[in-house]
């Protein structure tokens, strides 16, 4: 299922309270600096077109989220949407996930962790790129505070479960624990606009949720 093309935004919308450059984040991490306050912090890992980011920081004011995505003309739409409804509480990063993790995030300093449907990366050769691998689960793990939480969705069966095996061999975290699939309420009752395509084609998505002791 390819990705339908995105609506343009309008150029008179002002970006600049919700999306950053890699190198504009704070350097050494301050989160308080990026979002004007100190709040617990969750990360979405490739936010999209920004559903999943824009819902949550709609729905949890109480929240601060950081979304990474590396492709900049879909960063720019998730932080238009942010923009629109004047949600001060995300923000929108334009970097490799893995460099976010690895050079900035310090350890115990995120409440929560979204993976949702990550790029399989199919061919064989290509695996390497996949986003859950062991340098980056073993991030996940330090950069989780007591308490946080890990989810990971995807409708790729082999993935889910070489992610899982991935998550035992090298983290401590527990799980995986089991993630009821809930109804829609609405055409666009869906965490993210990729499982709402799923879904309605009547495919099964996998779900697990990890917490750090």
């Amino acid at each position: 299922m390819g990705r339908r093309a995105l609506r343009k935004i309008d150029p008179a919308l002002d970006l600049s309270g919700c999306l950053r450059a890699f190198d504009e984040l704070p350097s050494p991490w301050d989160a308080a600096a990026l979002f004007g306050r100190v709040a617990p912090l969750e990360v979405d890992v490739g936010s999209g077109k920004g559903l999943f980011l824009r819902t949550a920081a709609a729905g949890r004011p109480e929240v601060d989220f950081l979304g990474i995505e590396v492709s900049v003309k879909y960063a720019r739409f998730a932080a238009a949407a942010l923009a629109r409804q004047q949600l001060t509480n995300a923000v929108v990063v334009v970097a490799d996930v893995l460099r976010v993790f690895s050079e900035l995030l310090p350890e115990g300093s995120l409440a929560a962790v979204h993976v949702y449907f990550p790029d399989p990366w199919w061919k064989k050769r290509h695996k390497k790129r996949r986003v859950m691998k062991e340098s980056f689960v073993r991030d996940l793990e330090r950069t989780l505070r007591g308490g946080g939480v890990l989810h990971f969705w995807t409708d790729v069966e082999e993935y889910f479960h070489a992610s899982l095996e991935l998550l035992a061999a090298h983290t401590r975290l527990i799980g995986p624990l089991e993630v009821p699939e809930t109804p829609a309420e609405h055409d666009m009752a869906y965490r993210t606009h990729l499982e709402r395509r799923v879904r309605l084609h009547n495919r099964p998505v996998y779900r697990a949720e990890f917490r750090k002791a």
